[in-house]
């Protein structure tokens, strides 16, 4: 089996799991290789590194691997999609920090649940993704138009609220007066948009989310709408230029400019061990949101 690894960052959380991980991948018959810049954090950070070096790197992947592992949080998976992009490779988060709805690997589970992964013992949680085309063209957008959680609009160098113009299948719906609106995928729907008032949705329900940020119509609310909707925006405000967002990627835009958001034409595929569901994570972040308050 080919493997990739991928991971961000190196910290105080992270070297158990990642250790833990690698030294358990080191018995196994697996090609592995580690992200180039991950490789390079690891190498400085570990003592007697040297063990380690008979694992390759990547700068890119292709549809040779079999599997990527994600080592962090659920932004670190949103991160390691724009490795995999449409090239349908598995991934499956280890979690470095708290609770995930992605990276839903506890560090003390690694070893079991690797051995379950190479002995084929999980399901596949298909997650579709948002695409984005901008007219005129923006370069920062175009190489990279995709997001598995959300495509936002938010105002930029300013304090003042923008109007978000938004038709959907060319139909006019309203005009957002606030501070930017969020289009989430059902997977993103327990990101921004949630925190933003937006509605919990189940990953394989086939629908997205509008999500207004801190409107100031006071009628504004979040609208659920069936994923095959195409969504137009044209956003103006009192500068002259404003920020869109695909997950953690940000690109400055003109004012209006048409944004076109619809689902993407290919799916991101997770891995779930047997035991694991959607619902079991929710009633597990929503405990450890209420044992967080009290």
């Amino acid at each position: 089996m080919k493997i990739a690894i991928f991971g961000q960052f190196y910290h105080k959380n992270s070297d158990v799991p990642v250790e833990t991980l690698l030294r358990h991948l080191l018995k196994k018959n697996a090609d592995i290789h580690i992200e180039r810049h991950f490789f390079d954090l690891i190498h400085s950070e570990i003592e007697d590194d040297q063990k380690y070096d008979v694992f390759k790197t990547f700068d890119a992947l292709d549809s040779s691997f079999d599997l990527l592992i994600s080592i962090g949080g659920d932004g670190t998976i949103l991160r390691a999609v724009t490795f995999v992009k449409d090239l349908g490779i598995p991934i499956v988060g280890i979690n470095a920090g708290r609770l995930g709805f992605l990276a839903t690997i506890p560090k003390e589970d690694i070893e079991k649940a690797i051995d379950d992964i190479l002995n084929g013992n999980y399901k596949i949680s298909e997650r579709s993704l948002l695409s984005i085309t901008t007219s005129p063209e923006n370069e920062d957008i175009k190489n990279m138009n995709f997001a598995l959680n959300e495509i936002a609009v938010s105002r930029k160098d300013t304090t003042s609220m923008i109007t978000v113009e938004t038709y959907l299948n060319d139909e006019y719906l309203t005009s957002y007066w606030s501070d930017g609106l969020i289009i989430s995928t059902p997977t993103g729907s327990t990101g921004y948009s949630l925190s933003c008032g937006g509605p919990v949705i189940t990953p394989d329900t086939n629908s997205l989310t509008l999500t207004p940020i801190a409107p100031h119509n006071l009628n504004a609310r979040p609208l659920v709408i069936t994923d095959s909707t195409e969504i137009k925006l044209k956003v103006s405000g009192r500068e002259n230029t404003y920020l869109v967002s695909l997950d953690s990627r940000i690109a400055t835009i003109n004012n209006e400019t048409i944004l076109t958001i619809k689902k993407a034409d290919f799916n991101v595929k997770m891995i779930e061990l047997l035991d694991e569901s959607f619902l079991n994570t929710l009633r597990k972040k929503l405990l450890w949101g209420e044992d967080k308050r009290n």
